[in-house]
């Protein structure tokens, strides 16, 4: 049966709420390691994901009209920075070449990559629910792989911020920034870093094919296809926080381990040091992180819950601690506490707004070096508050901030 054919019978659509159900479910294979707050945030995490496949394989999929959108408001994909903005261009495949135009604004750094992931050519032509998560090893669009990025460093600026970029599988003739894509490439991402976002004006940036491709109306086929990639980005993503967090990250409780290997296997790019952990901490206990951050041009430590998102109090400016807004001690290093109160010691606190575990990241930007080694106490609270930073003369620290590769 066609993709098309799939669609207009109705069982393209019935294959996307089966496939949804099938990731919604892998909640009952965490048992007693999920609290409530953990149980009603992972269904929210599925609510997020079904907005974020749409967005980005229904309504921006077509490939006579190219754009580059922001991501899905709240989404907060594998330790999203609050410091950076997310544009993505979704491909159907690299046939075609195109030009990016915009102005830089007065951001300070910008990175776009290209990357590919396991995808059959129509999708939507069959079934993938009753694949389950076995189906992820032939369509996978949680499995970026970077197969070229451009950083602004590279890029020639006219005086008013104006750029050029031309996105193409051959090299372009002339002098001209060029994104390098494979005949596979399914989009590009847009990474723009902020160290004070309230300073900054946000730069602009708009796609187009080279070709001239006139916008057509939707097929049936089209939206098949767009389905069937929205329901495995769903399950793809709901099993990778399932596996970081049951088969890797939480056998080894509050370490931080920086693997190039791991962070560029989920569409990253090799201009950063990108160390992932988690955390536990109760009510009533305090974590206290202590590095030295390698000199760099932005660094950023954040908290997210178990499924890899921002709490919730991101919004408010908390959960995180970077580069331009820490107070550092007189010798440059940084200490941290992860607690529900603040304990009084100085140096930053961060409010783990009512979770007791959950994942963490320290990202390095532009680095000279390599990252930084990672100190962590696990102390309780009361007891911090009334001894202060003596405590942790006391206490044989955890050290980690190991670099696997």
């Amino acid at each position: 049966m066609s993709g098309a054919d799939r669609l207009l019978s109705g069982r393209a659509f019935e294959d996307y709420l089966e496939t949804v159900r099938v990731a919604a479910r892998m909640i009952e294979r965490f048992g007693d390691e999920v609290d409530d707050l953990d149980r009603a945030e992972w269904y929210r995490f599925v609510t997020r994901l079904m907005r974020n496949g749409f967005e980005r394989f229904v309504e921006n999929c077509e490939p006579e009209r190219p754009r580059l959108r922001d991501t899905p408001w709240r989404q907060a994909i594998n330790f999203q920075s609050p410091d950076q903005d997310h544009l993505l261009a979704e491909f159907v495949d690299g046939r075609h070449a195109y030009r990016i135009t915009g102005n830089r604004g007065t951001i300070p750094y910008f990175v776009i990559a290209s990357w590919r992931a396991p995808q059959p050519v129509a999708p939507g032509a069959q079934d993938w629910a009753g694949r389950g998560e076995a189906g992820l090893a032939d369509f996978d669009p949680a499995t970026l792989t970077t197969t070229g990025f451009l950083q602004s460093d590279a890029i020639r600026f006219a005086g008013n911020g104006d750029f050029e970029i031309i996105v193409s599988q051959h090299r372009p003739a002339g002098d001209v920034a060029w994104l390098p894509i494979t005949a596979d490439c399914v989009g590009l991402l847009v990474r723009t870093v902020y160290h004070l976002r309230e300073e900054t004006i946000a730069p602009t940036m708009r796609i187009e094919r080279l070709d001239g491709a006139e916008p057509r109306p939707v097929r049936a086929t089209d939206v098949a296809d767009g389905l069937a990639k929205s329901a495995q980005v769903v399950l793809a993503y709901a099993a990778l926080v399932r596996r970081w967090w049951q088969d890797n990250l939480g056998q080894r409780p509050n370490r931080i381990r920086f693997s190039r290997a791991v962070y560029l296997s989920n569409g990253g790019v090799p201009d950063r040091h990108h160390g992932f952990g988690t955390w536990e901490c109760a009510a009533d206990e305090a974590l206290v992180i202590r590095f030295t951050p390698t000199p760099c041009d932005y660094w950023i430590f954040q908290l997210c819950n178990i499924w890899q998102e921002n709490l919730d109090n991101y919004e408010d400016g908390g959960g995180h601690v970077q580069k331009y807004r820490a107070v550092a001690e007189p010798d440059g290093a940084i200490l941290i506490t992860v607690a529900a109160s603040d304990p009084g010691i100085g140096g930053n606190h961060v409010d783990p707004y009512g979770h007791r575990h959950g994942g963490m990241s320290l990202r390095l930007i532009k680095t000279e070096g390599e990252p930084p080694p990672v100190r962590l106490w696990r102390v309780p609270l009361a007891e911090l508050a009334a001894k202060g930073r003596a405590l942790l003369d006391t206490t044989a620290p955890i050290e980690s901030g190991e670099i696997t590769d």
